[in-house]
């Protein structure tokens, strides 16, 4: 989808409205039901930014004022005239636009595709037809705070060691090109010095007749491995290599588990079809595994129980499936997809725990040592020296 900024008459006032279209003759369909078009042009990619909409915070205060008994276009009405955000204002005057042609709201969230997940938009769209719209935002807001709550989880994990190893390596960096040839001037003068000594000696002598050419050289280098680190074809192949280690993998699947059959109840609970639901949380599996989902599908299609052809597709584990044909014998699939959910997240959680308490003392180690194996060696030359003048 492009994006498009149109410009259009309406009650007599030009209004700027953002479009999402797959053309510009798409756009324009979608404009002359809002008004007479005066223009319409192409956002270009570069100038494409992240929005800034915060999208639980309005979530919430829709549910509170849904709540409350305010009828849908009152309470989009009264957020808009509350908001000091321009970009917040823009939105939610685009979705009225829409409202006030007799649009419903799925309908009008999807021409800001941007903002709106696609997961929202469908458990928007099937509560219209039941009228339990507030219902199914507090389910969407509930499934956005699960899966923040495990994703910091997981950042948390990673964040500790990541910020050691970049410490350990800034400290590095500064003894090998400030200490070490300090401490190199002082046996610069000397005869029969040891390995160590000679080593540190012809590097501090490197750094001062090269060391332009080597600061390039490390630029070069840095940033050719930051290009090839953002090429398709190397991210795969480091991604492949890290889940080559078995248990790295485990909890990958767990993860990717979680989010699948979180999402998959909630479009459910919202009377999604089991297959359209299926084709939209499908969306959150990884490339490797869409072969599986394609064989859910067929298997669902002919007529098998959600459960077995899950199961046969390798997409469950084995609490997993003796849940969901449990869920689906009993009529109650979107209950255990959570339940599901649920088992899989504390799963992960401990595998998260285990970690952090096992491999950040052990990369402390790692970088400790070897700082301290660099300091031992900047002073193992002096101390031959103290025992050779004694």
């Amino acid at each position: 989808m492009k994006q498009f900024d149109a410009f259009l008459l309406r009650d007599g006032l030009t209004q700027h409205q953002s479009i999402q279209a797959t053309d510009v003759d798409d756009a324009r369909k979608q404009c002359a039901r809002l008004g007479q078009v005066l223009r319409i042009k192409e956002v270009p990619q570069r100038a494409k930014r992240r929005s800034k909409f915060l999208l639980g915070l309005f979530i919430q205060e829709l549910i509170a004022l849904l709540d409350a008994g305010l009828a849908l276009v009152e309470a989009i009405e009264a957020l808009a005239e509350k908001s000091a955000n321009p970009e917040h204002k823009e939105v939610l005057d685009g979705l009225l636009t829409y409202l006030y042609h007799g649009q419903p709201l799925s309908q009008a969230m999807a021409q800001r595709s941007d903002i709106f997940p696609a997961l929202l938009i469908a458990s928007v769209a099937s509560s219209e037809h039941s009228g339990q719209l507030p219902q199914a935002l507090r389910r969407f807001h509930h499934y956005e705070v699960q899966i923040s709550s495990l994703k910091k989880k997981v950042w948390s994990a990673l964040m500790y060691p990541l910020i050691v190893v970049a410490v350990g390596t800034l400290i590095l960096g500064f003894l090998v090109v400030f200490v070490i040839p300090r401490f190199a001037t002082v046996f610069s003068g000397m005869k029969d010095l040891n390995g160590t000594a000679q080593l540190m000696v012809w590097w501090a002598e490197l750094l001062s007749e090269r060391g332009s050419e080597l600061l390039i050289g490390a630029a070069v280098g840095i940033a050719a491995v930051v290009m090839a680190l953002r090429t398709a074809t190397v991210k795969a192949g480091l991604w492949k290599m890290v889940w080559s280690l078995k248990r790295l993998n485990e909890q990958r699947v767990l993860f990717v588990l979680a989010r699948f059959y979180r999402t998959f109840g909630l479009l459910l609970l919202g009377g999604m079809h089991v297959v359209d639901a299926l084709k939209l949380t499908g969306k959150l599996l990884p490339a490797d595994r869409q072969s599986d989902l394609q064989q859910v599908l067929q298997h669902v299609e002919e007529g098998r129980g959600v459960a077995g052809a899950l199961i046969d597709a390798n997409l469950t584990t084995p609490v997993a499936a003796r849940l969901l044909r449990v869920g689906e014998k009993s009529g109650d699939l979107a209950g255990m997809c959570e339940r599901i959910a649920q088992f899989h997240d504390e799963a992960l959680a401990r595998a998260i725990e285990v970690f952090s308490k096992v491999f950040e003392p052990v990369l402390m180690l790692i970088v400790g040592g070897l700082i301290g194996v660099i300091v031992f060696l900047l002073y193992m030359p002096i101390f031959e020296l103290a025992g050779s003048v004694s």
